[in-house]
């Protein structure tokens, strides 16, 4: 039997995809949860195999979760599945350590592949992913700028485009005003931006909202 751990902020999504899971014999979730602090909560007491995990979180996000799995030399399989697009997140995910990535709006029944793939030991990627890593193979220099941002950058980015101000991302983030403002300092550097209005264009250009 193949154990599953799922972790997404929306119970809705979490009913889902554990409905979607029920058709299979041989997965059975065997615990959720909503953010960072209850899924490191959740696998510390629950043996999993696959965690299928979000990447939009409140506080840490899902890439967060990730690199800390991978720090401690975790085994286990990690299998994003985001309503980000694959084109813009797909790659950054797997560079950093996950298994596997769906979109939300994919066919459930390759949700079921996909966990009994990671669970087999190896990776599960779509064939536009597999097209996207051929491509970035053969033109390694061709990256985009929000490539070479961080997860904190990405995540301050992101609420900056949907109109937030610095406070309101401090407190969802759970850090001071003074270090988002870091944040969106490096933000303007690196994309070589003037203010919030432009990384909100940028933002929305580059499809990443």
């Amino acid at each position: 039997m193949i154990k599953v751990v799922l972790c997404d902020d929306h119970a809705m999504v979490r009913r889902g995809i554990r409905d979607t899971i029920s058709d299979a014999v041989d997965i059975q979730v065997v615990g959720e949860s909503g953010s960072y602090a209850e899924v490191r909560e959740v696998l510390r007491t629950t043996p999993c195999d696959v965690l299928i995990l979000d990447l939009n979180l409140p506080g840490r996000g899902g890439l967060e979760v990730l690199a800390s799995l991978r720090e401690v030399g975790s085994p286990i399989r990690v299998l994003i599945v985001s309503m980000f697009a694959e084109d813009q997140y797909a790659l950054r995910c797997l560079r950093a350590g996950a298994d596997g990535y769906l979109n939300k709006a994919g066919d459930p029944v390759e949700l079921i592949s996909a966990v009994r793939v990671l669970a087999s030991g190896r990776k599960y990627v779509t064939p536009e992913i597999s097209e996207m890593l051929v491509s970035s193979l053969s033109s390694p220099g061709a990256q985009t700028l929000h490539s070479t941002l961080s997860e904190r950058e990405l995540q301050t980015l992101l609420k900056i485009a949907s109109g937030k101000r610095l406070s309101e991302i401090a407190e969802e983030l759970m850090l001071s005003p003074k270090t988002v403002s870091v944040y969106r300092s490096r933000l303007l550097e690196k994309l070589k931006l003037s203010n919030n209005a432009e990384l909100a264009v940028y933002a929305i250009r580059n499809q990443l909202v």
